[in-house]
């Protein structure tokens, strides 16, 4: 507490570089999904936010999908 510590942050610059991603993942040059834990269905939604806010099942970021077919989910 007295040691005089700072804690700065501060947010990306998301307008400059999101152009840029977007056109590298259209050629194929980067791939996101390896980000992607879970896709299921949007009536799970309700589950997976507390699967992901417990921190269970390895879940780091869930797709919503309206067209998904539940038993193809998780």
């Amino acid at each position: 507490m007295n040691k005089g510590l700072s804690m700065k942050t501060g947010q990306t610059h998301m307008m400059r570089f999101m152009q840029p991603l977007l056109e590298r993942i259209e050629k194929g040059e980067i791939d996101p999904s390896f980000v992607i834990s879970h896709k299921v269905p949007i009536d799970l939604a309700p589950q997976m936010y507390k699967t992901f806010r417990d921190k269970e099942d390895n879940c780091t970021k869930v797709v919503l999908d309206p067209w998904a077919v539940e038993a193809a989910a998780i």
